[in-house]
């Protein structure tokens, strides 16, 4: 077989693989040995394919599979059936999303799942995590907006399960609150399918790309829109954000640190779909840096307010969403490179700080900072694997966080336009700031004696309750707490790794980047690869 063959065959296996893996361990509920056997070996051959599929992408280009061999077109509708598609960029989120995804269940493993609550029903956490698993791959793969569409459905319906797991009030409120708004960025997203195949007949990128070139101004401009909002809801791009703070912190450790690292850029994922391949020429490119501008500001003052570290790095999960947007809004080669690395780097380092928390959660029994205190004594290990990614998000050099941020201000300066160098300033700030909530965290939960806390002492024992305004967990009748699991700590030191190794290695990572975002806005590849050569934007 040739390279070719070879990575046709693989690339619907990053949603089969996880779709039967969920089935099996479904049926084998009440044996979790038998669970997490088959839940770890499946994503490990994700991981595997994943791999591979990056590989084949960078050597042979994109790769298009029309799924049950449907590979001819109807005139007039476009290509039928399902068509998966790997270029380079989808082949690196695939690539990065399923090692978090590997990491954080043997986290989840190590952990016990549960976080204290008896009453959670354990043994659907890992069927519902592989089908978050393929909702997320779906949407990575997905050739046309229904089967994105799709995606996204799947991976929200597992999402929901995984908030509201243990059904405590506080996580049930949450719940509620992000399904209303995931429901109505659904409906919205789906309004904006509706009106694009009324105005083209089409649903297919690869197809739209061609056909959208011919529809007037006004009417691409209001669908793009349309989209915009959808996905902009979905990536927490200001003012569509502020659902996620409130819902994340509530989750369990190894949930909230999958929902930051993966479930946002599925939806900056679809805006770089959108803004390069659908509707490219820069016709809401204002829009999206003013967004992107107050998405940073906005996102990093909420998180200079918060005294809990879970509402805090909820908070600059939103702010440095604002550097992807600003990327993808310059329009430009290196600004779509550095949008690209910084969404791997972002991926990888804001997963490893929630599962810092969670561990914090075990040493200490809190993670609010009133409580905390004296962490760098109590547990030096703890120190370290909290301040290496929490140096890499505030992004000081040489860590891929600075790598990321210097492409982006130099691709704003390139751009050179008034509207950009406020972004640069912008861009600048928020990092120093970053840069400053971590330290304060560092300061509070770490250097000062726990004694000098606020309520330091009320965190002291394993019987600590819920605080009255809910920001913290309950850890009553626990007898766990300062206890680090080597299950959990394995897990974290590995994307730590990961971390480092976007920067030891940023030469020839970044590089990938550029060459995926030529492919992104050049778009020739893309349609000859889905409809054939000679078939061009």
């Amino acid at each position: 077989m040739t390279g070719m063959n070879v990575a046709a065959v693989l690339t619907p296996l990053p949603v089969l693989i996880p779709t039967l893996a969920a089935a099996v361990t479904l049926l084998a509920g009440r044996r979790p040995r038998l669970q997490r056997s088959i839940a770890v070996l499946a994503l490990i051959a994700v991981v595997g394919v994943c791999a591979a599929l990056v590989y084949f992408a960078d050597r042979y280009g994109t790769i298009a599979v029309h799924v049950g061999g449907w590979g001819q077109s109807v005139p007039g509708m476009g290509p039928l059936g399902i068509t998966l598609v790997v270029d380079r960029l989808s082949a690196l989120m695939l690539a990065v999303s399923s090692i978090v995804l590997l990491a954080v269940v043997f986290y989840a493993i190590g952990q016990g799942i549960r976080d204290g609550d008896d009453r959670q029903p354990v043994s659907i956490f890992l069927p519902t995590y592989l089908v978050l698993s393929a909702g997320v791959c779906t949407a990575f793969l997905a050739g046309d907006l229904f089967n994105l569409f799709v995606g996204f459905e799947v991976l929200l319906s597992a999402s929901f399960v995984l908030l509201t797991i243990g059904a405590s009030a506080e996580r049930v409120r949450a719940g509620i609150a992000y399904v209303m708004v995931s429901m109505v960025s659904s409906l919205i997203f789906l309004i904006g399918i509706a009106l694009v195949f009324a105005a083209t007949g089409t649903l297919n990128m690869a197809e739209l790309a061609v056909r959208l070139d011919d529809i007037p101004d006004g009417t691409r401009s209001a669908l793009f829109a349309v989209l915009l909002v959808a996905f902009g809801i979905k990536a927490a791009v200001f003012p569509l954000s502020t659902w996620l703070p409130d819902s994340y912190p509530t989750a369990p450790a190894p949930v909230t640190a999958v929902f930051a690292g993966l479930l946002t850029k599925v939806g900056v994922y679809a805006i770089i779909r959108a803004h390069s391949l659908l509707f490219p020429g820069g016709q809401l490119d204002d829009v999206l840096l003013v967004a992107a501008l107050l998405t940073m500001v906005v996102g990093i003052l909420g998180a200079l307010a918060q005294s809990d570290i879970k509402r805090l790095l909820s908070f600059t999960l939103v702010s440095h969403i604002g550097y992807m947007v600003f990327g993808i809004a310059l329009s430009n080669d290196l600004g779509m490179a550095g949008a690209i690395y910084y969404v791997a780097h972002h991926i990888v380092v804001q997963t490893t700080l929630f599962l810092v928390v969670g561990l914090i959660e075990r040493q200490a029994g809190a993670s609010t900072m009133y409580r905390l205190g004296g962490l760098a004594a109590a547990s030096p290990l703890l120190a370290f694997v909290f301040i290496v990614p929490a140096l890499n998000l505030g992004g000081i050099p040489p860590f891929s966080g600075f790598i990321g941020k210097v492409a982006l201000l130099e691709a704003g300066t390139q751009q050179a336009s008034v509207l950009a160098w406020v972004l640069v300033g912008g861009g600048v700030v928020t990092s120093l700031l970053t840069l400053y909530a971590m330290a304060r965290v560092w300061t509070q939960a770490f250097w000062r004696a726990r004694a000098d806390a606020p309520d330091g002492q009320s965190a002291a024992a394993p019987s600590a309750l819920l605080l009255d305004d809910g920001d913290d967990i309950a850890f009553a009748d626990r007898d766990d707490v300062g206890k680090m699991p080597v299950g959990m700590l394995i897990p974290t030191g590995a994307l730590i790794v990961v971390g480092l190794a976007l920067t030891v290695a940023a030469g020839p990572i970044f590089a990938y980047a550029e060459r995926s975002a030529d492919e992104v806005i050049d778009r020739g590849q893309y349609v000859s690869a889905v409809l054939g050569p000679g078939a061009t934007p």
